[in-house]
C-alpha cells in the first residue's frame, strides 16, 4: 500500500450465520490481490463518522426488518450523518440487501437517506430476496470486487 492508496469501508450488518458469509464474501471480493485497495469491514454499530471521513467508498450490507433496514444499520446513519453531511457529498456507495420478501421498503429508505448525504450510487441495489441461496455470496463477492477496482481506477 501506499500513500495514495483508496480505502473502501464496507459497513455491513451480519447477525446470522449466513449474512456473516455475505460480509465475509463482500471483504475476499475487495480485498482481491490484483487491487490496491485498502478495505476496512466494520459492522454499523462499530462504525463511526471518522471511519466515513476516511473513506473513499462505501458498500452497506443490511438486512431487511419489517420491509425496513435493520435497526443497526439505521443507528449508523443517524450517528454518522450529520458530522459527515458536508464533508462527503459525491461518496460512492452502493448496497446489498438480504431480503427475506422483496426490499423495495430498504432500498426506498436508503435512497433518501443517501440522496440526502448526497452519495453516488455506483449501481442500483443489489437484493438478495427469498430463501438462501449460496449464489448470494457470489453476487455480494463480485460487488465488491467491481467497486474496489472503480475505486482503484479513480472511476468512482
Amino acid at each position: 500500500m501506499t500513500a495514495n492508496t483508496k480505502t473502501l469501508l464496507i459497513v455491513a450488518h451480519a447477525p446470522s450465520p449466513n449474512t456473516k458469509k455475505l460480509a465475509e464474501a463482500a471483504y475476499k471480493g475487495a480485498d482481491h490481490p490484483d487491487l490496491e485497495v485498502k478495505v476496512i469491514l466494520k459492522s454499523p454499530q462499530d462504525t463511526q463518522p471518522e471511519d466515513v471521513l476516511a473513506a473513499d467508498a462505501l458498500l452497506l450490507g443490511t438486512t431487511e426488518n419489517l420491509a425496513y433496514m435493520a435497526g443497526l444499520t439505521k443507528d449508523f446513519f443517524d450517528r454518522c450523518y450529520y458530522p459527515v453531511l458536508e464533508k462527503k457529498q459525491g461518496l460512492p456507495f452502493a448496497v446489498y440487501i438480504r431480503a427475506g420478501h422483496d426490499g423495495t421498503g430498504t432500498k426506498l429508505a436508503l435512497k433518501t437517506i443517501t440522496t440526502g448525504l448526497r452519495w453516488e450510487w455506483i449501481q442500483e441495489a443489489l437484493i438478495l430476496r427469498g430463501d438462501w441461496q449460496e449464489a448470494f455470496t457470489t453476487q455480494v463477492e463480485e460487488l465488491a470486487m467491481t467497486m474496489a477496482a472503480g475505486v482503484e481506477a479513480g472511476i468512482y
